[in-house]
């Protein structure tokens, strides 16, 4: 049996350092059709940019911004910033050029390293403190190379666990994204504690999908893997079905993250749409036996079409649909749940693939502390956390850390929750998305949302109050419903009128579903998709009756 790897200091230079040193000759990161390089051309590579970095003249806690899609170099560029002593400030691929130019001036960035692909993000922006931009693609200057002053090596820095490593700017589902501070400790702490939920070894194949500057797949998905020398395969381009099939049979990878929309659209997509479409067929399913049995040969192949070695497949991000869950459950697939937040680098708690109970998050990372602050009659309350992955707080801005932070170190989540009596967390939803119904309870949207999203015709939805009414906003699988309303046709020509009915139809069928409280009061049926976040949660402010005004 392996054991686990303590790094000592909780740095990031010295996990990179341990591993160059004690992985040489393993392979480290590549994309999905190149040659992985090994952890001792990794460590060159990292000096070299770093070197770099240097002869531009940066001093310890300079900030270095990086705008780029996930690829080998990122890794690269990361390490080069982080282990000598440098601010990371990773940047989501998906901000817009308005959002770049926010965190580029608010952090104070000296360096931009951007993909190719990317850099028409970054043209014309107002940065008098940026002194060059570097291409990630292969580390060329685009601009500010004339500032080089070659050094003969690389001064000796020292870092320490209370260093800052990276500033993260939220993808903030509340519009104005804040900058979260974090130590070398808090990410080091979460790499080292994730083999708490899932040992690995040297031999373990990562594939990653989601944004690298993302905490999450950063910490977990990076870090972690860096620690005990496995190696980590990236795609080329968006994790399409069309880009993902091909790598998962070439890669065949034993560990991956996600979040829940990949996992809900195979069930909805290969289990519920065979299910529903016919009253025999549903009948069948609707058999628990049944349901097991074809649950368990899905699962079968759901895992060859994943390689079939796959042995951890975490989950996090947001809240899983329970019926998803049951079905990955039944069908053996070993999944696993997280559960944090950017602000704790992220994780807080999580299951392993054994571990897992439905609806549940699981228990607290070892060495950190949870608990639920003013719970009501029914156990639930706000979940507050304490532990050595706790950020500093957000960067220039004491006021919004004054409101999360409190004196004694709890960090107050602003997430809804409660803990069992064998300590699992289960989580109800955001503090600011519940909305108070008309006799004082609290009703938290995302529980009806997963009963919209059970449907079949149901891709995503979005409830939130309308002057004093719930409505759910749903995006409807368009070609389905033109299916389900044929029927209508010879009394209604308009179609519209027609979106307008079999909405009616729906929000009494769905009401009968739901409690006295939950009710709505009507469904509007969006014309184009939800805006997301990075880790795909929809951008609920956007789609509030307040921001309208």
């Amino acid at each position: 049996m392996h054991k686990k790897i303590e790094p000592n200091p909780l740095t990031l230079k010295s996990i990179i350092d341990y591993s160059v040193k004690n992985f040489a000759d393993m392979p480290s990161v590549s994309f999905v059709n190149g040659e992985p390089i090994t952890y001792a051309e990794l460590g060159k590579r990292i000096n070299e940019l770093a070197t770099m970095l240097f002869s531009l003249g940066l001093r310890k806690e300079d900030k270095v911004a990086l705008l780029s899609h996930n690829m080998p170099n990122w890794v690269i560029a990361y390490f080069a910033v982080v282990s000598k002593g440098l601010i990371i400030v990773p940047i989501l691929p998906d901000f817009t050029t308005e959002e770049v130019e926010n965190v580029l001036s608010h952090s104070e960035a000296k360096v931009l390293i951007v993909s190719e692909r990317l850099s028409p993000r970054t043209e014309g922006l107002q940065l008098p403190l940026l002194q060059a931009t570097i291409l990630v693609d292969d580390f060329s200057f685009v601009s500010g190379g004339d500032n080089v002053k070659p050094i003969a090596k690389l001064p000796k820095i020292a870092v320490y666990e209370d260093d800052i490593a990276a500033i993260i700017y939220t993808s903030g589902t509340t519009g104005r994204s804040k900058g979260v501070v974090l130590t070398h400790k808090n990410i080091a702490f979460v790499g080292m504690q994730s083999y708490n939920f899932h040992p690995i070894t040297h031999d373990d194949v990562f594939l990653s999908l989601l944004p690298l500057s993302h905490t999450y797949e950063n910490s977990i998905g990076m870090v972690y893997p860096i620690i005990y020398g496995a190696s980590i395969r990236y795609l080329e381009k968006p994790p399409t079905p069309a880009a993902l099939l091909p790598a998962l049979t070439k890669v065949r990878p034993t560990m991956m993250l996600s979040v829940p929309l990949i996992m809900e659209k195979i069930f909805k997509n290969q289990i519920q749409a065979k299910f529903s479409n016919n009253g025999l067929k549903r009948m069948i399913y609707q058999t628990p036996l049944f349901r097991i049995l074809i649950h368990r040969i899905a699962g079968k192949k759901l895992i060859q079409t994943f390689g079939g070695r796959l042995k951890f497949f975490g989950i996090g991000g947001a809240k899983l649909d329970s019926r998803v869950e049951r079905f990955l459950r039944e069908a053996r697939f070993p999944y696993a749940i997280g559960y944090g937040l950017s602000e704790t680098a992220p994780l807080l708690a999580g299951a392993g693939e054994l571990q897992t109970k439905i609806q549940s998050t699981g228990f607290a990372v070892p060495g950190v502390s949870l608990k639920i602050y003013e719970p009501n009659k029914k156990g639930v309350g706000e979940i507050w956390a304490k532990g050595p992955n706790v950020m500093k707080g957000y960067y220039k801005n004491p006021e919004a850390t004054q409101e999360v932070l409190t004196e004694d170190g709890w960090f107050r989540t602003g997430d809804f929750g409660r803990i069992d009596r064998h300590k699992r967390l289960y989580i109800k939803g955001r503090m600011k998305n519940t909305i108070v119904g008309a006799s004082g309870e609290n009703i938290y949207p995302e529980d009806i949302e997963m009963v919209l999203n059970n449907h079949h015709l149901i891709m995503e939805s979005l409830v939130i109050e309308e002057d004093g009414f719930l409505v759910a906003k749903v995006l409807v699988d368009i070609e389905e419903l033109e299916k389900t309303i044929e029927h209508i046709k010879s009394v209604i020509e308009d179609r519209r009128e027609k979106h307008l009915l079999w909405a009616k139809h729906f929000t009494n069928e769905i009401n009968v579903k739901l409690n006295k409280v939950s009710q709505l009061k009507r469904v509007d049926i969006m014309e184009k998709p939800f805006e997301k976040t990075a880790s795909q949660k929809i951008k609920r402010f956007l789609y509030t009756k307040q921001t309208k005004k």
